[in-house]
């Protein structure tokens, strides 16, 4: 596994660019005699392995894409490609899904059903890979999806769990603001594009303080306000670039009217014309009761599991949540921290790694999982 892992780490390629890297994944289960297929809903490889005896056929999903971000690790297993690296533990999720599946292969005709290894590439970036392979036929047939995520801000042994919303559905705004710049010292015959930005920055924070019901979740971020200019010109054009988090739909809803309404009103009071799109990203990602409680149970047979807890929502965005609306399945954090870190980095973070240890214990819950689910 750490091998595998070091290797895939050394060698990321970035969301709707994978190539050597699912190639490595269809070549080790070529070599295990597995039934592999690749360009499953674009660069995603799945692999059915059948087992000997009558059962159900269930999904596990691992995603296999890296970032945009240059390595700042001092460690032999660096990224060897600048601005390129796996800075959130796809790394590690691919090499413990490849081998959770040796070992499901080499025990295979004593095993009930039938398991299907979903590598998915661009996780990362949407529209993602999710949804495509669904649209290919990866959950066809399937009964059950399971699928977890390294967690390297919660201790290896941890088991995090959440049953309904666990992640949030992750959204993204532009607004383009077109005034009519001049001389900064001639205000009066412009109409000050970045001025009207920065009203509109503010307004927006009301969107959740004041719109959204206290009761629910959201968020409304800001990332991105360019207006370049020279210190003596007053802005022609503004361009604001956001996200948008939810987890209820009918918030998702009124979080998309409310930025325009807002954006509308307050170019209308500078006397400015604006553009704003929103892009839907990936829905929440809502775990099934049924399926949350059976891991959960699973969790606490596995003695490298030392604690189980209930985890918060997270604001954080992926697109597991397009299985679960196709299947009845759960998505869970296995802790990861790494060795000898007392605050570690978190993900996406130049110096993000984990404890390669917590890959087997995420091979065993999933496999405990899948296994199991047939009683």
């Amino acid at each position: 596994m750490v091998s595998v892992r070091r290797y895939l780490h050394q060698h990321p390629e970035l969301s709707f660019e994978e190539k050597e890297t699912p190639a490595m994944i269809a070549a080790f289960y070529r070599e295990l005699g597995v039934e592999v297929k690749t360009g499953v809903g674009g660069n995603g490889v799945t692999a059915l392995i059948k087992g000997g005896n009558p059962g159900k056929r269930i999904a596990l999903r691992a995603d296999f894409d890296a970032l945009p971000i240059q390595d700042e690790k001092d460690v032999p297993y660096k990224s060897t490609v600048p601005n390129k690296m796996h800075a959130c533990g796809h790394d590690g999720h691919t090499s413990t899904l490849l081998h959770l599946a040796k070992a499901l292969h080499a025990i295979r005709e004593d095993l009930p059903g039938e398991y299907v290894m979903i590598h998915q590439h661009a996780e990362e970036y949407a529209p993602g890979g999710a949804k495509p392979m669904i649209e290919d036929g990866c959950l066809e047939g399937v009964d059950a999806v399971f699928g977890t995520h390294l967690w390297a801000t919660e201790p290896t042994g941890k088991i995090q769990y959440r049953t309904g919303p666990i992640m949030a559905a992750a959204d993204r705004f532009e607004i383009k603001i077109q005034g009519a710049g001049g001389h900064g010292a001639q205000p009066h015959k412009t109409k000050d594009a970045l001025v009207t930005g920065a009203q509109l920055v503010t307004a927006l924070q009301q969107v959740v303080s004041r719109k959204v019901n206290p009761i629910d979740s959201a968020v409304v971020t800001v990332g991105s306000f360019v207006a370049d200019n020279a210190f003596n010109v007053i802005a022609d054009s503004a361009k604001l670039i956001g996200t948008a988090r939810t987890f209820n739909p009918e918030v998702r809803d009124l979080v998309e009217k409310e930025i325009g309404r807002i954006t509308q009103g307050i170019c209308l009071a500078a006397d400015c014309t604006f553009d704003y799109t929103y892009f839907r990203g990936y829905p929440a990602v809502v775990n099934h009761a049924a399926e949350t409680d059976y891991l959960v149970e699973q969790a606490r047979h596995i003695s490298d599991v030392k604690e189980i807890e209930e985890a918060e929502a997270q604001m954080g965005g992926e697109d597991f949540a397009y299985y679960l609306e196709h299947k009845p399945g759960t998505f869970f954090f296995t802790g990861a921290k790494a060795p000898h870190v007392e605050k570690p980095y978190p993900h996406h973070h130049p110096k993000f790694d984990f404890d390669e240890k917590a890959m087997l214990i995420a091979a065993k819950t999933l496999g405990a999982s899948a296994l199991n689910y047939h009683n």
